[in-house]
């Protein structure tokens, strides 16, 4: 099993979604977003939290644009499993790969807490280790977590059962509580909480774990 993780200037959660991933026997390389081409016989792209770009105009805006999106672009295209969290969910949408975007918090604050969040499906790769109702408690870090669509675009993520994650205490005015979002083939999620940081009991909590543990089993034997 394989991943590459995409580095932009800014990102800062790249190490440690690697740890999360090494920790399940997955073989992980960083990729810089000036690269143009991904390695072959990727089964992973990993898309990390962080501040790319500086969020300068848009969060994950700028980033979007950098050469090797257009590899993360076609990979998806094809079938591929990409995983983006926090910036990384920002940058999935700003690429059109998942709907929606990612405004403000409601708040206008930025927030760095736990939160717990419910697990709407567990028919994904990545919450596959998961029960459907089950809560993991993940912490949030950001500004621009607030997910907007509109309501034939909620009402499709609903009735299709790509809500992957909802916040049960709703931090920062989401619609319908989103926390995460699955693409139409289930091989795509973007997460505003950050698993990677719930990976290890030094951390504080472990319910991240079952994210990536569920992930590595899929794909071993896809």
């Amino acid at each position: 099993m394989r991943a590459v993780i995409i580095v932009f200037p800014g990102s800062n959660c790249d190490r440690d979604l690697a740890v999360a991933l090494k920790a399940t026997g997955i073989d992980v390389h960083f990729i810089w977003h000036k690269d143009t081409e991904l390695p072959p016989s990727v089964d992973l792209v990993g898309i990390p939290g962080g501040f790319s770009f500086g969020d300068y105009l848009r969060c994950g805006a700028i980033a979007a644009n950098s050469p090797i999106c257009r590899a993360v672009k076609t990979h998806a295209d094809r079938g591929g499993y990409v995983l983006g969290v926090c910036n990384g969910f920002q940058v999935l949408t700003e690429m059109g790969v998942l709907p929606g975007s990612l405004l403000r918090n409601a708040g206008l604050k930025y927030i760095c807490k736990m939160t717990s969040l419910e697990i709407k499906t567990s028919n994904s790769i990545y919450t596959s280790d998961y029960r459907t109702g089950d809560v993991a408690d993940l912490p949030i870090a950001h500004h621009d977590g607030n997910y907007f669509a509109d309501q034939k675009t909620l009402d499709k993520l609903t009735g299709d059962d790509r809500i992957a994650l909802s916040y049960v205490d709703n931090p920062n005015g989401s619609k319908l509580n989103i926390a995460g979002i699955l693409s139409a083939n289930r091989r795509i999620l973007g997460m505003m909480p950050h698993p990677e940081r719930a990976a290890d009991s030094v951390h504080g909590g472990t319910d991240g774990q079952s994210l990536f543990r569920g992930m590595a089993s899929a794909l071993a034997k896809v």
